[in-house]
This record gives C-alpha cells, sequence and structure tokens, in this order.
C-alpha cells in the first residue's frame, strides 16, 4: 500500500492530480462519478419500494420470490455484463426483435444505459434485501400510533419511516456508490464507448505500462470511496456493517 502511494511522486508531484488535471482522466473521472450516482439513487428508490412491500405483504410464493431478487449477489461483474450483452448486444434479445419489427437494429449494451442497467441489476438485490430486513425489524406500534392520531398517509411516511430506514439508506447507498465506482468486470465486459475511471486504470497499466499514473488514478478512486463510506458510517452509524 505504502508503494502505491509513493510510486507516482517518480513522475513528478503533479502525478497525484492528474485525475483532475488532465481533460481524459478528468472526463472519465466524472462519468464514473455521475454513473455511479445515478445507479445509487435508482438503487435505492427501488430496492425501497420493492423490499418495503414484500416487507409489509405476505402472499404464496413470496419467499422463493425473495430469493430470486437477489439471486444477483451472487454473480460475478463479467457475468452480468454477459448477460446484458445477451439482453441488448448485437446479437441480444432486443436487438433481434427490433430488426424483425422495424428492420434495424437496436444495441444499447456497450454504451452508458448498458453499464447503467447492468450495474442496476448487480446492486438492487442489495438494497432489497436491507430494506425488506429493516422494514421487518421496524416497531409497527409506531406506525399504529401515529394513525391512531390522524396521521395521515404521507405524514406516517415522513414521520415514521423515512427517519427509521435512513440508517440502511445511507448504509446501503454508499455500499452501491462504492461498488458502482470500483467496479471492473462489468465495466470492462461493456464499456467499449463509454470510459469509467476502472477502466482507466486498467488500460494504463496493461497497455501503456504507465505504473505511477495508474497509482495515482487508483488513489484518487479509494479515497473518494472511502471517503463516502466514512461519512455514511458517521451518518448512519452501527448500519453500514449491519444493513448493507
Amino acid at each position: 500500500m505504502a508503494w502505491l502511494v509513493a510510486l507516482p511522486a517518480g513522475k513528478g508531484w503533479s502525478t497525484y492530480f492528474a485525475v483532475l488535471t488532465s481533460p481524459r482522466y478528468a472526463s472519465s473521472l466524472a462519468n464514473t462519478v455521475a454513473l455511479s450516482l445515478a445507479v445509487t439513487a435508482a438503487t435505492l428508490a427501488l430496492g425501497a419500494a420493492v423490499g418495503l412491500y414484500l416487507a409489509r405483504t405476505r402472499f404464496a410464493g413470496r419467499r422463493a420470490l425473495l430469493s430470486v431478487l437477489t439471486l444477483p449477489l451472487s454473480f460475478p461483474g463479467v457475468i452480468v455484463g454477459f448477460f446484458m450483452i445477451l439482453l441488448g448486444g448485437r446479437q441480444g434479445a432486443v436487438a433481434q426483435a427490433a430488426e424483425a419489427l422495424t428492420g434495424e437494429r437496436i444495441t444499447f449494451a456497450y454504451g452508458l444505459a448498458g453499464l447503467f442497467l447492468a450495474y442496476l441489476y448487480f446492486s438492487l438485490p442489495r438494497a432489497i434485501a436491507s430494506y425488506t430486513a429493516a422494514a421487518q425489524a421496524m416497531d409497527l406500534q409506531l406506525e399504529e400510533a401515529a394513525r391512531s392520531l390522524g396521521a395521515s398517509r404521507w405524514r406516517i411516511l415522513r414521520d415514521v419511516w423515512v427517519p427509521a430506514l435512513t440508517p440502511t439508506t445511507l448504509a446501503c447507498g454508499a455500499i452501491v456508490f462504492a461498488t458502482a465506482m470500483g467496479a471492473f468486470g462489468t465495466a470492462f465486459t461493456l464499456a467499449s464507448k463509454f470510459e469509467v475511471l476502472p477502466i482507466t486504470i486498467y488500460n494504463e497499466f496493461t497497455n501503456y505500462a504507465n505504473f505511477a499514473l495508474a497509482a495515482s488514478l487508483s488513489i484518487a478512486l479509494g479515497l473518494m470511496t472511502w471517503v463516502v463510506l466514512f461519512l455514511a458510517r458517521r451518518l448512519g452509524g452501527p448500519a453500514l456493517g449491519a444493513g448493507a
């Protein structure tokens, strides 16, 4: 770890700031942050909706459905990328259906849309499991008391559910964001038209043997994810370890 931190100094101190001063690397960082934020927001919204529904609703096959929804947790990133190619690649199901209907193939697997959907597919099970567990652990008497006092559905959501689920939201959001920032396998499979920082680091290290710059970019990526995880732990308490 110490060697990783010291390595960029051999090329000059400016190497440490290349991710901010170089347009190419700054663009890669911006792409990565924007994609990670979008994935995090979508994951939390969908995960909360599905998780709360599963926690509050009892129906036949509920446990089996929850198992199916959380199945992608066991898939490596390359497999998730392969699934996305089967769906939106040049020979994918969408491309073949579009060609049959319109005569033109539609592909989306290799750009921003493909990465977003793949990251969402990979991250959503964690959010569903976290919100389901958090909702099941809630004291329902609080909601019943609020309802008996005449609180509306939105008032209950704001004053009971949101505060109770805030630690889970912070913890899950931090984990999803950090995972999306550092995801490599899925990006390596799909990111031919949209460059993200892990792929930039890989190219600098393997294709150009630019070890100092690769180390600098790795430090920048690690610091950003560490700060997010640190803030989430400070704000959300121990839920970062237990809730996500």
